[in-house]
């Protein structure tokens, strides 16, 4: 007696076809799972074994036999658990129809024989479908996030009882569907701009990293806001687009992150604490996982602090910065996991925090200076767009009583402005100005000839490189946008020229 059930394993973001064949033979009873199994399915005998017998099942005295194929892959995750179950059933009969070739089964199983929640459940069915299944059977916690997907019947069930009944035609479970817009109110925010008194500046160079999504630094010295208008910048982005949600929900449900099991709507924000080890930010472990830099895809990665952070944690920053995605390699593979994210960090300029300061008097030697400041390597600074130096907030800005500008008006002018980069680079797959290659600067980053005097002035007097070159025809191009110009103006250039100046005085 031989059954065959099909179901999914995940290696970094991509799921893979898994044949779970069973047999049921004569001899001593025994329940043997082989094929690479990791530990979590060598206990799913047992979880398999009480979760049949509560369901009312009679568990089959006979030697039980359960082969993963490919057996040279090897296999992971809880959501083996059900199709186990039902090729044991299967087997012993209790299944009287074929589950089908096109149909995937994942679940995890309680011992009373309810189908639990798994992590990864969404890229599982997005991969499921490219592989043409036509039907995915998902546990009903898992529902609002896969039932989004189109191209396949997603079925939810809670009890193995039920999904035995509708694969034997007893009772009918229709599958489930979410329309995006039905459930794609963003989460409501205490935070906003209007509450940030004056820093015009700040707020300027903010609003134009967040349009093109160029990295950001803000320095200065304590309680100047740094951190208060970090946390802001989520409510200025645009919301998820659909197929960007898919991307993110995809990250946070292989890494169980997903408490709502519903797909994310609102764009990441990411702070991790100064004492983040490098895997945790960049990912990976004995089973890779995405780290922060994936976590943050498509949103905000900030870093409150950066000098604090150790030197061999932040410079794993530098391939997701430039590339948008990063590669972990590991004895069992290389995994590649996406990593476009706006980062934003903030620091003092020097120990105490004070160097500069018009009301406090700095208290740290030239060599503290130079030590603290030499945390922030030149390819890491080289690779930031945009780099502002941040004034105490004066008296009168504090006290003026007129209505400061809210996230939502300045949320209106970065949506038109992405919407500009949008059908500039339809045909490129580009989203934004940031992402632009060398080849395409050239292209559509074009300036006049008083743009060019200026911006060679400032190439030689600033001893630019290359690269910050081409970040300030970047953001020069982003600014551009904002002021809906099709060409970019030399004050344009002047002002993205302004946002390089900072690693001069400082990291000289």
């Amino acid at each position: 007696m031989l059954s065959r059930i099909k179901t999914c394993v995940l290696y970094g973001l991509e799921g893979y076809i898994i044949d779970v064949e069973t047999d049921l033979s004569g001899g001593l009873p025994n329940f043997s799972i082989v094929g690479l199994p990791d530990v979590s399915i060598k206990e799913s005998r047992e979880r398999v074994r009480a979760a049949l017998k509560n369901s009312g099942f009679a568990f089959p005295v006979s030697r039980i036999t359960v082969n993963l194929a490919p057996a040279n892959l090897k296999k992971e995750g809880s959501q083996i658990d059900l199709p186990i179950a039902l090729g044991i059933l299967s087997a012993n009969k209790v299944i009287e129809k074929e589950v089908g070739e096109s149909t995937c089964i994942i679940g995890e199983l309680s011992l009373d024989g309810r189908i639990t929640a798994v992590d990864g459940a969404l890229p599982m069915v997005i991969s499921m479908r490219n592989n043409n299944f036509k039907r995915v059977v998902v546990p009903a916690e898992n529902k609002d996030e896969c039932g989004a997907i189109e191209g396949i019947d997603v079925v939810p069930v809670e009890h193995i009882t039920d999904l035995v009944r509708y694969i034997n035609g007893y009772i009918e479970i229709e599958p489930y569907k979410v329309v995006y817009e039905n459930y794609k109110e963003l989460e409501i925010t205490k935070e906003d701009f209007s509450e940030i008194k004056g820093q015009t500046a700040m707020k300027r160079a903010v609003e134009v990293a967040a349009a093109g999504m160029h990295n950001i630094l803000l320095l200065g010295s304590p309680g100047s806001g740094k951190t208060m208008i970090a946390r802001r910048i989520p409510t200025i982005l645009p919301d998820l687009t659909f197929e960007e949600a898919l991307e993110v929900t995809k990250i946070y449900s292989i890494s169980g992150l997903l408490s709502s099991k519903k797909l994310i709507r609102s764009r990441p924000f990411r702070s991790p604490h100064h004492t983040s080890s490098r895997v945790s930010m960049a990912g990976g472990g004995s089973k890779p996982s995405p780290g922060e830099v994936s976590l943050a895809h498509y949103g905000v990665l900030f870093l409150d602090e950066i000098p604090e952070f150790p030197k061999n944690v932040i410079e794993v920053l530098r391939q997701p910065m430039e590339d948008g995605d990063i590669s972990i390699s590991r004895a069992n593979g290389s995994f590649t996991f996406p990593a476009k994210f706006m980062m934003a960090a903030s620091m003092n300029p020097c120990p105490c925090g004070y160097l500069g300061d018009p009301t406090h008097e700095c208290s740290c030697s030239q060599g503290q200076i130079d030590k603290y400041l030499s945390k922030i390597s030149g390819p890491l600074l080289n690779r930031i767009d945009i780099q502002v130096e941040v004034s105490p907030v004066k008296y009168e800005d504090l006290k003026d009583e007129s209505t400061e500008e809210s996230s939502s008006e300045i949320k209106k002018r970065i949506v038109r402005a992405r919407e500009i980069q949008q059908k500039r680079y339809a045909e490129l797959g580009i989203i934004t100005n940031s992402e632009l290659s060398g080849k395409y600067v050239s292209k559509y980053c074009k300036i006049g000839r008083e743009s060019e005097i200026l911006l060679k002035d400032a190439f030689e007097k600033l001893g630019l490189s290359a690269r910050a070159y081409n970040k300030i025809l970047k953001v020069a191009r982003t600014i551009a946008d904002l002021d809906e110009s099709h060409n970019i103006e030399t004050k344009h250039i002047a002002e993205a020229i302004q946002y390089r100046s900072l690693d001069r005085k400082y990291w000289r």
